[in-house]
This record gives structure tokens, C-alpha cells and sequence, in this order.
């Protein structure tokens, strides 16, 4: 990656960015031709681009700019223009896995949901970059518990990486340490915190394994903590990345819940 600014004689400063890994979370047509593109790039953030002419038949851009392919791009902007969204210069596959379909492709959204909806703009995050990379390939997994304790070990990577997520093995609000018998609710304000209804709890041997593996800074050791409760994760963490979002319901969870109901809908009865 490579970054420049100059200005030569009579000329306007510009903002010049090269070799950048990236991933496009989302895109919008700007006009008949043209793209803006949302990129989450490994060392710059979360990124808007104008991608020109990429709408059209024969433009190099159009087979290249897909979600969950890792991407090789450079971009520019003017300083006048604000900075907000920069110009595409290129973009190249970089290689990796296939494409996601199907339930993996739902899956593979939700997390781009999360990281539209909770990362700012130009606000770097190059260790949650390479977790969502390491992590897509996990998605198309045959067995859904390796799936879901790969979505668990995201979420909670994520949290940490934004600074949210409490520290696990000690109770917040009073600094004792987590007891394993106990059972502990996460909170959006207060943290850990004592249980004092059984929906979300978690217990206390769960908190302190999942903090064991948030220390030991590997991706399977905590998919692995997290696999041991995966119903009661998924519903403590969902209701605190709902916290931090500031919406009761994500976009792409309401479309799998949608696909699930008419799914099940067209299942032939049992005999």
C-alpha cells in the first residue's frame, strides 16, 4: 500500500492511495454507468469510491468488483471535493476463496452489515480486516455449529476491536472477579453484570473461557470457546450488537428469518 499527497505548481492537492488490500461491503448506482462503492480497506477503513464506467458491458471493473473477493485497489480524491468519496483508479482480484451462494451469502451480508453500520469512516481497523478475511471462508462450511461459532468469534471480535466489549472474566460495575457457577448477563452500558433473568444469561465458566481465547489472539481457539453456548451467545450478543447499532433489527437478520419461515412454509408435511 502506498499513500501520497502533492501539490506542483498551480495544481490541487491530492490524496493518492495504491496497492490497498480491500473488500466491498456494499454498492449503489450513482448513474447509468457508474458505481459508488463501499470498500473496507485493511489499512485506510471504511472507504466510499465512485467507480466510473463500472456498470458498463465491457468495462475491466465490472467482473472484478463483487463482494467477498479480496481486492487489490488504488483511489484518488481532491481536496476540494472533501475527501468523503474518492475516485476508483484500479481494482484487481487478489485471490481467495469462491464465491459465497446461497445461506453463506445471507451469512456473508450480515457481516458486512456490521461493519457498515458500526465502523466510521476512515477510521482503520487492520487486525478486524484480517479476521473478516480468515473468517468468509468459514461461512460455506458444511456443518452450521462451525458456522455459527465462526459468526460468535466475529461478533465478538468485532466488539473488541471497537472498544465495547467489556472485559469478561471480572463483573463491571463492582470489579470482582467472574465466578464460574454464576451467571452473568452482557449489557450495553453496564457490562458484565450479574444475571437476574435466565434469557441471554451466559455462565460464568463460558465468560472466562471466551476471555482466555480473546487473550490468546488466535481465530480457532475462540470459535472453539464459542461453540461450547452457542444459543446463549448468540442471543447475549445479539442484543448488544443491537445496543451499539442503535436498531431492535439488522436488515439482513430480518431477511434469513424471512427466507427460514418460507422455507419452512414449502416443506412437504411429515408422514
Amino acid at each position: 500500500m502506498a499513500t501520497s499527497r502533492g501539490r506542483g505548481p498551480g495544481a490541487r492537492a491530492a490524496h493518492r492511495v495504491q496497492g490497498e488490500p480491500a473488500y466491498v461491503l456494499h454498492r449503489y448506482d450513482w448513474s447509468e454507468s457508474s458505481l459508488i462503492l463501499d470498500l473496507f480497506t485493511r489499512d485506510h477503513g471504511r472507504v466510499a469510491v465512485v467507480a466510473k464506467g463500472a456498470k458498463r458491458p465491457y468495462s475491466q471493473l465490472r467482473p472484478v468488483l463483487l463482494p467477498f473477493q479480496r481486492l487489490v485497489v488504488g483511489y484518488s480524491s481532491r481536496e476540494e471535493e472533501g475527501g468523503e468519496v474518492h475516485t476508483l483508479k484500479s481494482a484487481e482480484w487478489a485471490g481467495g476463496s469462491a464465491m459465497l451462494t446461497g445461506a453463506p451469502l445471507l451469512t456473508g451480508f450480515y457481516l458486512n452489515e456490521l461493519l457498515m453500520k458500526l465502523l466510521a469512516r476512515a477510521d482503520p481497523h487492520p487486525v478486524l480486516f484480517d479476521v473478516y478475511a480468515r473468517t468468509l471462508p468459514y461461512l460455506s462450511a458444511a456443518d452450521d455449529l462451525r458456522v455459527q461459532a465462526a459468526l460468535r468469534a466475529f461478533e465478538l471480535l468485532l466488539l473488541r476491536e471497537l472498544g465495547v466489549l467489556p472485559q469478561l472474566d471480572l463483573a463491571t460495575l463492582t470489579h470482582t472477579p467472574v465466578q464460574p457457577e454464576a451467571r452473568y448477563l452482557l449489557h450495553g452500558e453496564a457490562g458484565v453484570v450479574e444475571a437476574d433473568r435466565p434469557e441471554g444469561a451466559l455462565s460464568g465458566r463460558t465468560l472466562l473461557a471466551l476471555q482466555r481465547a480473546l487473550e490468546a489472539d488466535g481465530l480457532e481457539p475462540l470459535q472453539a470457546a464459542c461453540a461450547t453456548a452457542l444459543p446463549e451467545l448468540r442471543t447475549a450478543l445479539r442484543a448488544l450488537l443491537h445496543y451499539h447499532v442503535g436498531t431492535p433489527q439488522l436488515r439482513t437478520r430480518q431477511m434469513m428469518m424471512d427466507v427460514q419461515r418460507l422455507l419452512d412454509r414449502n416443506q412437504p408435511p411429515a408422514r
